[in-house]
């Protein structure tokens, strides 16, 4: 039973998945090593700058300006892991298009949000330290929320009613980690904008 089942085994939000050791120490020592080599910069929203330093492949979203673009296009390093992200969220390969990396230092998170509506499956692979996603959604009387634990070296899935449903949020890390975040485009591509 995954980390995010309850005593039945279901998930606690429908959509959600988790798979532990999805690479090896090896293989997490050296993504986060590429991770750190590869050029990242202070996330931008509007006219906050973020905590964590990222990099986008593929496609990226330019907050500022509201729009996408073609990115550099994903680096063979991330080849294999891509495939076993796919593999885990029932997809082929190449489906997933999109693959941002995330270093998170010391004090650094991710406020709550949803994953562009331009993008449909959301698979990510935690490495480095634990933490934990929390998801909410809103209720009639308030919020609704949940919290899964990311062990390091797992994988999340994140589909339908938890993609589309509900919001994530990470709150700020007391040790450094790094992400790998794959996307699939929705049906309507990106001309469907943000």
């Amino acid at each position: 039973m995954s980390a995010a089942s309850d005593l039945f085994g279901a998930p606690p939000v429908p959509g959600l998945a988790l798979g532990e050791a999805a690479v090896s120490p090896a293989e997490e020592a050296e993504l986060i090593a590429r991770i750190d080599a590869a050029g990242l910069s202070p996330f931008r929203f509007q006219q906050w700058t973020g905590k964590r330093l990222t990099r986008s492949y593929g496609w990226t979203y330019d907050f500022e300006k509201g729009g996408f673009a073609p990115a550099d296009p994903i680096p063979p390093w991330l080849a294999a892991i891509r495939q076993r992200a796919a593999h885990f969220a029932g997809l082929e390969g190449d489906a997933l298009v999109q693959a941002l990396v995330i270093r998170y230092d010391p004090g650094a998170g991710i406020g709550w949000h949803r994953d562009r509506p331009v993008f449909e499956h959301v698979v990510g692979l935690s490495l480095g330290s634990p933490s934990a996603m929390r998801l909410r959604r809103r209720t009639a009387s308030g919020f609704e929320h949940r919290s899964v634990p990311l062990a390091p070296r797992s994988l999340y899935h994140l589909a339908g009613e938890v993609r589309h449903g509900w919001e994530h949020s990470l709150a700020p890390l007391e040790r450094p980690r790094r992400s790998v975040t794959f996307r699939s485009l929705a049906a309507a591509g990106p001309v469907r904008g943000g």
